[in-house]
């Protein structure tokens, strides 16, 4: 999918009107880094002697960012929410706004395919953990990776 026809579907979907109060709170709560699952995961990469840099994009001309990158081994990681990119274990509907829900963890998931690609036409590994992950064991895949890649 190129940028257009994903600019087009992001532009389709408006905005709802919270459902309560509760909903607007949890929205407004919601932080787009520094999560614990993110932080878990950081902390053990830290710990098996891997420096990193966060948030920022891989690729300057791709106008998207990852979570973690490791810049010199091109690898990129993704810690992916279950209910915003649709977790096929843990993902749940919305009820209030089910339409608009369903349309944008769409958009997300397309989005985060788009990325993918593109980072791998760049060169990069693109590796995406589910926010439910053992953070150990993903951080033991992220290892191996990182180090292959280095040599």
């Amino acid at each position: 999918m190129d940028k257009r026809s994903i600019k087009k579907t992001q532009r389709k979907i408006q905005n709802p009107s919270p459902s309560s109060d509760v909903a607007l709170k949890r929205m407004q709560a919601a932080k787009p880094r520094d999560t614990a699952p993110e932080k878990s995961l950081r902390s053990e990469l830290h710990k098996k002697g891997l420096r990193f840099r966060i948030d920022i994009r891989p690729v300057k001309e791709l106008n998207r960012r990852a979570d973690i990158v490791f810049r010199s081994a091109k690898v990129a990681i993704f810690v992916d929410g279950c209910f915003w990119h649709g977790c096929p274990i843990h993902g749940t509907q919305a009820k209030a706004n089910a339409e608009f829900w369903k349309n944008k963890i769409k958009q997300n998931q397309i989005r985060d395919a788009d990325t993918n690609k593109r980072l791998k036409k760049a060169g990069w590994r693109v590796v995406r953990a589910w926010e439910h992950e053992n953070p150990e064991k993903a951080s033991e895949k992220i290892y191996s990776i990182v180090m292959k890649r280095k040599r």
